[in-house]
């Protein structure tokens, strides 16, 4: 039997959303590849790949304003390296980049970058990175991030590879009465869901504006889940809360923060709606959405232009709310076209992302570049 390819995946591990995701998701789904992890931060990530029985090094806290940290996680880092021989060191941020590339490099180990947001060329390091720390390939989450990455590494290669998006555990249907109860949902209620971050380009606001045209539609109930992880996203979920009041739907607009059970909350849900103000590099919940089953609501902007198409969901121009509350409306009352839309998401979402056939690419493509 061939050994495995080993991939030892270099990040900061502080936070938690997309990019995190896409790892636990590869520690859960390897398929013939091996993947291990050094985190400089240990929190939520570490913990997901340690249920998923990945090996996890804590190399330590590292930042730039401290650069004697970043020494001695380098320091671990390259003991590691001697200790694991990895065949490849993958890197998931331009801070990723300049951390540890140099100690891999030194090695004679490729570093690829796995780029989760489209570079603009201007932030210094994306700059530090260019100058220093250039991948021997990128990996691009949608060709929306690959059309940017010459901003930042003009010549350096680069292949699309959607994140890998694993289908839910199936749901039981007599759950889901129980569930839509527990958050304010009654049997004939429409529950309108955003599931992200607390960033302000995510759409929040503009779901808000719209839904507060709608507050003469009846039957409609929405859900924001995502909680906030730094002080900036802690004021605007108040902000959020606030613009509720204001508009006098408070009563329909839920916050249920930080969950565990967004695939059930998905399930329970009946459109899915995250109008962007800013560009999706990707867009995983738009994914999750498809796999439960529900129609999609988005701007056309970045990764979801990829992502829906007229058979599965309604994409409306950025910052066109006449468009946007139309969508919703049409979708609130017309529970026949939310089946037909819903009904297309799930093979969509396998065509894009199932877990095996993007572990196959990035197998094919790692093991290509190592050969060479």
């Amino acid at each position: 039997m061939t050994t495995p390819l080993t991939i030892l995946h270099a990040h900061s591990g502080n936070l938690y959303g997309g990019v995190e995701t896409v790892m636990a998701t590869l520690a859960r789904h390897p398929h013939h590849l091996r993947h291990r992890f050094a985190l400089c931060y240990d929190g939520r990530l570490g913990a997901e790949l340690r249920r998923a029985d990945a090996e996890v090094t804590l190399l330590g806290d590292a930042r730039w304003s401290r650069p004697w940290t970043v020494t001695q996680v380098r320091r671990r880092l390259a003991a590691l390296l001697d200790h694991q021989r990895p065949d490849v060191v993958l890197c998931h941020s331009p801070w990723g980049l300049t951390v540890f590339t140099p100690v891999a490099r030194a090695r004679g180990i490729p570093v690829v970058l796995w780029v989760h947001a489209a570079f603009t060329g201007r932030h210094w390091l994306e700059w530090l990175a260019r100058l220093r720390a250039r991948p021997a390939l990128a990996l691009c989450n949608s060709e929306y991030t690959r059309a940017a990455l010459p901003r930042a590494f003009p010549g350096v290669r680069a292949e699309v590879i959607h994140p890998p998006v694993e289908p839910p555990l199936v749901f039981e249907p007599a759950r889901r009465p129980a569930k839509r109860e527990g958050h304010g949902a009654g049997p004939e209620t429409v529950v309108i869901t955003l599931v992200s971050r607390l960033e302000r380009w995510k759409g929040h606001a503009a779901l808000l504006r719209a839904l507060a045209s709608l507050q003469d539609v009846a039957g409609w109930l929405a859900w924001i889940v995502g909680g906030p992880q730094r002080p900036a996203e802690d004021a605007y979920r108040v902000e959020l809360e606030r613009r509720a009041n204001e508009a006098r739907i408070a009563d329909r607009v839920h916050f249920l923060g930080q969950r565990d059970d967004i695939a059930s909350l998905l399930w329970a849900s009946d459109i899915y709606c995250q109008p962007n103000t800013g560009a999706e590099p990707f867009g995983i919940t738009f994914v999750e959405a498809m796999y439960a089953g529900l129609p999609i609501v988005g701007t056309a902007l970045g990764g979801p232009s990829e992502i829906v198409t007229p058979a599965c969901g309604v994409l409306v121009p950025p910052g066109d709310l006449p468009a946007l509350r139309q969508a919703l409306e049409q979708l609130v009352a017309d529970a026949a076209q939310r089946r037909k839309l819903g009904a297309n998401g799930p093979a969509r979402a396998v065509e894009l992302c199932a877990p095996a056939r993007i572990a196959e690419r990035l197998r094919d493509l790692l093991t290509e570049l190592v050969a060479a």
